[in-house]
């Protein structure tokens, strides 16, 4: 039975690519267990590039040392990051006899041996590629421009160099991209590092200058058009490298949603954290990715929920990136998620902890015992439920370390964050130290705000910046936004569950009745999108298809008064403004001057149709829509929203991305801005979510069985009737290829 999943398999590229990526990324099983039941694959390799980030040997194509041409510059680096790596370098350009005193080979075929890494510095690369593959080369760097992100000649000229390496076992960076990856990375830095994945390579600056900081970075992959190797092929190497703490990236577009998600899944199981600056949130930020690197980003709102989904945490800024990377990279797993504000102003401490709140981040009030205890120090008429104001840090004794201490002693609390809007010597510089020593010896995170613009006082530069215990900052809303992202990680990485582990790999026999359903191409009439909804076992109501007014009576007291009466054709998608539906009809003769009416409007407006549908009246419970499209970057998507005639303005929807649990469509509805409305408001009784949720999973089944076949689907009122009485689809619009 599992053997069944093969005959998708030559027609899906994307399985495809996961197939050719194994083959090239190291010996590997294949099972059929290895693809969902669309053909999509449910694991990714890991691709062995050890000897990218530590070559044994280096080849630079078209190296050079004549002054003033920018291959010098560049063959100066590589050779100085070749020395620092212990690796062998080797110029090849036919022009020269030697380059920087190293004899230079003129062709790559003259190599003494095969080299672990190119590097090659010609406009036109493909040529060297195809050499480079010859020679048994196991990576190369292509910086060349000039290619997808410049227009249809340049996609055209990609592909070719994509299908020259997909013949070889040679993997490829680029092109398009820079010499990031061969940058000086400080060696004297100690604990988890940062591995930065960027598609635009100056982005990447501020994570890299971390470093001068006091924070580690242990690789940079600049990616660039990724043509071969891709953000996701980074992220499964960094997920498995001991000493990575955390990925932060910087992503223009992804090339393929389910290598990313795989990898995403990847990162999660091992519990390292990916911190993300995803642009196209707007269609001008779209537009200008897809100019810059050729790619294209993808529903903003799909990509959302697919980090959501597998943990990804994505931030807006630069700045927003390091810190959080850098907090995620170092700190500890927290032994609580309470946060306390400790300040030495009440204004300070009111005004971080109302945007704390607001971000979501939970202040506990402190039990009476360890306010009574702060209070020894503290003078009573000051606030220390939460926040702590301790009216001016002590300088004189040790009372200040007992404040901290007593704080941090409570088990309630996770996080301790001290706002210092701006330094007040000598007490700002006795609270910096205080909390520098408290910090050494606690396992919980203790974060100070320095606010001072100017940041060149010393209990900054070296009191707070030389305590790796301590995570600095120096606005509110990056503290904030780290900090949840702290909680937020721990708490998902806790409790999670690969849905990949989960997913059908064997096709239902739901699937062949509806696939019947999908032939001819178009769109089905709502009669054939119910049977495919029938089909999966969704309920729809009791109706019948006639073709006469007589049918219609008859029908209608087959189905039950009162009944409604739709038109029904392939070329209707929105019967309510064509006045082709009829509600509550509760006699013969009413049935019998609608079915008339319906036909009458359908030969006015020229519409065709295969009949009308008498349907069962279903009128108490809660309207929501159910939908499938797809994503060109992510493939099949889930859409869960507010329905009814008013789900376009309201807009109030979540999506997932296959394959996802009961769990995550839980998540989606709390999500909904209607949540509230499900569990019955001003008298209305609860709906029964589980149904819904029931119907949420099964039409996820259909999408990702059906796959490209079906490209759209609406389920449009799914009415959602009290708890315990189920759910009914009362309309469908589908579309198949």
């Amino acid at each position: 039975m599992l053997g069944s999943t093969h005959g998708t398999l030559s027609t899906d590229p994307r399985a495809a690519r996961a197939v050719a990526c194994s083959e090239r990324c190291g010996p590997a099983v294949r099972h059929s267990t290895d693809f969902d039941v669309g053909g999509r694959p449910l694991h990714s390799p890991v691709p062995d590039l050890d000897r990218f980030f530590r070559p044994e040997s280096v080849a630079v194509i078209g190296a050079s040392d004549s002054e003033g041409r920018p291959n010098t510059g560049i063959t100066r680096q590589l050779l100085a990051w070749s020395e620092r790596v212990g690796a062998r370098l080797f110029p090849v350009n036919p022009g020269r006899e030697s380059v920087f005193a190293i004899p230079c080979r003129p062709r790559v075929a003259d190599l003494p041996h095969p080299v672990d890494l190119a590097v090659v510095l010609v406009s036109d690369p493909l040529p060297v590629i195809e050499e480079l593959a010859e020679s048994k080369t196991k990576f190369a760097v292509v910086f060349a421009s000039g290619f997808a992100e410049t227009g249809a000649d340049g996609a055209a000229a990609q592909e070719r160099l994509t299908d020259a390496v997909s013949r070889s076992g040679l993997r490829l960076l680029g092109p398009n991209t820079n010499l990031n990856a061969f940058e000086k990375f400080r060696d004297d830095l100690d604990g988890p590092a940062i591995a930065l994945i960027t598609q635009s390579g100056h982005q990447g600056r501020p994570v890299f200058t971390l470093q001068e900081l006091g924070i580690r970075l242990s690789h940079w992959a600049p990616t660039g058009n990724e043509a071969d190797l891709e953000t996701a092929d980074f992220v499964n190497y960094f997920a498995e490298q001991p000493e990575v703490g955390a990925i932060a990236a910087y992503v223009e577009g992804l090339r393929d949603g389910r290598s990313f998600t795989l990898a995403a899944d990847r990162a999660a199981r091992k519990k390292v954290p990916i911190v993300a600056v995803k642009v196209g949130r707007t269609e001008t930020g779209a537009r200008t990715a897809a100019s810059h690197t050729g790619k294209l980003t993808g529903s903003d709102a799909v990509a959302d929920a697919a980090f959501r989904q597998f943990g990804v945490i994505r931030v807006d800024g630069l700045d927003e990136l390091q810190d959080t990377a850098a907090l995620l990279a170092r700190a500890r797993p927290p032994q609580a998620d309470g946060v306390v504000v400790y300040s030495i102003s009440g204004g300070t401490g009111a005004h971080f902890a109302d945007l704390a709140a607001t971000a979501g981040l939970r202040l506990p009030e402190l039990p009476q015992s360890t306010q009574d205890e702060l209070h020894q120090w503290i003078p009573p008429y000051l606030n220390v439920v939460n926040p702590v104001d301790n009216g001016g840090h002590p300088v004189g004794d040790w009372r200040g370390r007992k404040i901290i201490d007593a704080i941090l002693a409570d088990p309630s609390v996770g996080v301790l964050v001290c706002p210092i809007t701006g330094p007040f010597p000598p007490m700002s510089d006795k609270l910096a130290q205080d909390l520098a020593d408290a910090a050494e010896e606690t396992d919980k995170l203790v974060c100070v705000v320095w606010g001072s613009p100017v940041g060149t006082e010393d209990a900054y530069r070296t009191t707070l910046l030389g305590s790796s215990r301590i995570a600095t900052f120096r606005t509110f809303r990056n503290c904030i936004t780290a900090v949840k992202a702290y909680l937020d990680h721990h708490r998902f990485v806790t409790s999670y569950r690969s849905p990949f582990d989960d997913a059908p790999r064997t096709p239902s026999p739901s699937a062949r009745k509806a696939r019947a359903l999908t032939r001819p191409a178009g769109r089905l009439s709502e009669h054939a999108a119910k049977q495919m909804l029938r089909a999966y076992g969704i309920r729809v109501p009791r109706e019948q298809l006639v073709n006469s007014a007589a049918g219609a009576v008859r029908a209608a007291g087959l189905v039950g008064y009162p009944v409604a009466m739709k038109a029904s054709g392939p070329q209707l998608a929105h019967k309510t403004e064509l006045g082709l539906v009829k509600l509550n009809l509760t006699s013969a003769s009413q049935v019998r001057d609608a079915y008339r009416e319906l036909t009458d409007i359908a030969r006015y407006e020229d519409i065709d149709l295969d009949g009308v549908l008498v349907c069962q009246m279903v009128e108490q419970g809660m309207e929501m829509f159910v939908g499938v499209t797809h994503d060109p970057v992510f493939g099949p998507t889930v859409t869960l929203g507010l329905g009814g005639v008013l789900v376009e303005v309201l807009r109030d929807t979540a999506v997932r991305v296959p394959p996802f649990g009961e769990g995550e469509v839980r998540c989606m509805l709390g999500e909904l801005r209607g949540r509230a409305l499900l569990d019955g408001v001003r008298g209305a009784p609860p709906a029964d979510t589980d149904a819904l949720v029931d119907v949420v999973l099964r039409v996820q089944r259909m999408a990702m069985e059906l796959g490209d076949d079906l490209t759209e689907l609406d389920v449009n009122p799914l009415m959602v009737l009290p708890r315990g009485q189920g759910a009914v689809a009362l309309d469908a619009l589908a579309v198949c290829r």
